[in-house]
């Protein structure tokens, strides 16, 4: 989805949902922000690691995504952990809602970045991994640091 170019900088990652899920489907949504908070998130303010997104009817919120209080911002000021509202067509929402209605599926934020001037989410659709999954990427990760250091000892 985000493609990394000049008018991209990643802001937040959650690498917890791609331990605990099988991602299937990407999408990127925008994100409905109050000035303080968008002045927040631009300095790199802003943690997804225990968010979760909701589908309500024809809309879709960011709950638990947390905004730290912009410094400068006195009474302007919102709740850190308010729900967001995230901004996605009509059709998106209806197919995300199909999909989130299965067992076993569940939407999560997958990382927070700017692109252009916008404030972008990148949401997933993931299927819920079992402990031997889990167990098994972690295999896999040693498996594939191990290979990367034997590579550099390798040149050295």
């Amino acid at each position: 989805m985000a493609e990394k170019n000049d008018n991209y900088k990643l802001l937040a990652n959650n690498k917890k949902a791609y331990f605990d899920y099988f991602i299937e489907d990407k999408w990127e949504a925008g994100i409905e922000l109050v000035g303080t908070e968008v002045k927040s998130v631009r300095m790199g303010k802003v943690s997804i690691k225990e968010s979760y997104i909701k589908v309500d009817g024809y809309e879709v919120y960011i709950i638990g995504m947390h905004i730290s209080p912009y410094e400068k911002g006195n009474i302007f000021n919102r709740d850190p952990l308010r729900p967001r509202k995230l901004l996605l067509h009509k059709q998106e929402i209806n197919k995300i809602a199909g999909k989130v209605s299965e067992k076993g599926y569940a939407l999560v934020p997958l990382q927070v970045y700017i692109k252009g001037n916008r404030i972008k989410v990148e949401i997933g659709i993931g299927k819920g991994k079992k402990n031997y999954d889990k167990r098994d990427t972690i295999a896999k990760n040693d498996q594939k640091r191990e290979a990367m250091r034997e590579f550099k000892e390798s040149f050295k």
